[in-house]
């Protein structure tokens, strides 16, 4: 692929220019790719029924209060993104790298929420989840506890061991019920290093892979850099 830069950059090497074309060329193939997979993703039918409406605990306005699945349909909006935030009843800390993700989610939340009802779970009892979301300023979601359900369990955010996945899920609502429409699965599918099974989500990684030395192999978020 030949460039269509208006000029070159300055000083432009003739190996640099041919390296970054095949570069561009490459480039414009995953975006075709990554349009095509979002227009698979669009024409999947409905997953399954949801059997029960799940009641969660939810922090609001500093109290906790009892919410069911359904109530998370607010505003008019036919789409639920539910994200199982890893911060079980016996983790001293919630994941890092979860925290990143939500971090990024938190300052773009006023965009996603005028389009589709957006919501974080943990296992935790939902006070200890609250005095997370203080800490880090987060306020763009719902903060929900699914201590008292099954439904971290059954949309494979926690498995039988109790052990806890960051599973993202969305829900979409029907004349006749709520429906499972799509979940991160790639979390489960092979891989020879991280699933990346949010990356497309992430700011993170999505900037430092523009770095000459990528992402890093062994660096991972913290939650704090002090």
């Amino acid at each position: 692929m030949k460039t269509h830069l208006p000029k070159p950059f300055p000083n432009e090497p003739t190996d640099y220019r041919e390296a970054r074309n095949k570069l561009l060329a490459a480039e414009a193939d995953l975006r075709s790719a990554v349009e095509a997979v979002a227009e698979q993703r669009r024409q999947l039918p409905l997953g399954g029924r949801v059997a029960e409406d799940y009641v969660f605990d939810e922090w609001v306005d500093g109290a906790r209060v009892r919410t069911g699945l359904s109530d998370l349909f607010q505003g008019g909006k036919e789409a639920l993104i539910l994200y199982s935030f890893m911060f079980g009843p016996l983790d001293a800390s919630p994941c890092p790298a979860c925290t990143s993700l939500l971090d990024g989610w938190n300052g773009a939340a006023p965009h996603i929420n005028a389009r589709v009802n957006l919501a974080v779970v943990c296992a935790s009892p939902v006070e200890r989840f609250a005095h997370i979301a203080r800490d880090r300023n987060w306020s763009g979601f719902r903060l929900l506890s699914s201590a008292g359900n099954t439904y971290n369990t059954d949309y494979l955010g926690q498995g039988e061991d109790g052990s806890q996945r960051p599973m993202c899920t969305v829900f979409v609502r029907r004349q006749d019920g709520i429906y499972h429409s799509w979940s991160s699965e790639l979390l489960f599918a092979p891989s020879a290093g991280h699933p990346r099974h949010m990356d497309q989500t992430w700011p993170l990684w999505n900037i430092l892979d523009l770095l000459p030395e990528g992402r890093g192999a062994d660096w991972f978020p913290q939650l704090s850099y002090d």
